[in-house]
């Protein structure tokens, strides 16, 4: 049984084969998900997968790339629909300094209003971290973000990064870029990071793993993520599907 734990099947790339796709996942051993909704068109979308499927749950946030388009507005719709039953966290949030469409300015302060409406609402956060890894954890500590916890999503930091999350009440998410040959930050989290604080995803439709790598990414492929974690660990598959489901359950406060 797995959890992929960052899911975008409220994604336009599922639109056709969007029941296919989860019945491929189910058959591969992968029981949960959470389709992470970061804007206007994906969030609605997420709660209703959410709504029909009794082991998809959803998280409602707003997406740094596009900062500049949040208004208070947004915010409140935000927390009304975190008291949904089937949302489970707050994000995608973060900081992305590969895209400008946002300033670092405007994105800083998004990123500071959605761990405070978190907080508020006593939701974990969902951190999307590009180009930005400085920033977003002196944020985290400045707005005492281990109050509620969060995951990073699809971590590709150091280990010393990873270990200071942590300690600030935070998962280490894994993607599909752990299954690349020439991801050594990756490999070397997966090795050095106690399992009870990893997660799964494949942040689909994005970043699928070897052997599927520039093709379309789906929830069935994170069972090749579980597998090179355990080759990198030298443990059971078994375990790693165990334990990292069993971390996410415990996460998002669902009862199995």
């Amino acid at each position: 049984m797995l959890f992929d734990t960052h899911v975008h099947l409220n994604a336009d790339q599922f639109e056709e084969d969007l029941e296919a796709t989860i019945q491929r996942a189910n058959e591969a051993g992968v029981e949960y998900m959470t389709v992470v909704g970061f804007d206007h068109k994906t969030i609605p979308k997420a709660i209703e997968i959410a709504e029909s499927h009794e082991k998809i749950y959803a998280a409602v946030g707003w997406h740094p790339v596009d900062a500049v388009d949040l208004s208070d507005k947004e915010l409140e719709w935000i927390e009304e629909l975190s008291s949904h039953p089937k949302v489970v966290a707050i994000g995608e949030m973060g900081l992305d300094y590969h895209w400008d469409k946002s300033p670092a300015d405007v994105q800083k302060e998004v990123f500071r209003k959605q761990i405070r409406l978190a907080k508020k609402v006593k939701m974990p956060i969902i951190i999307h971290n590009r180009e930005a890894t400085d920033d977003i954890v002196e944020i985290l500590k400045e707005e005492d973000a281990s109050e509620v916890g969060g995951i990073m999503h699809c971590y590709s930091g150091p280990v010393e990064t990873a270990q200071e999350c942590i300690d600030m009440n935070f998962m280490i998410s894994l993607g599909g870029p752990v299954t690349f040959k020439n991801a050594k930050l990756p490999k070397e989290v997966a090795k050095a990071i106690d399992l009870k604080h990893m997660l799964v995803e494949t942040d689909c439709p994005f970043l699928a793993p070897h052997p599927n790598r520039g093709k379309r990414n789906e929830p069935a492929y994170v069972k090749l993520v579980a597998e090179q974690i355990a080759e990198l660990k030298e443990i059971t598959f078994e375990e790693v599907s165990e334990v990292t489901t069993s971390n996410a359950l415990q996460f998002f406060g669902i009862q199995s």
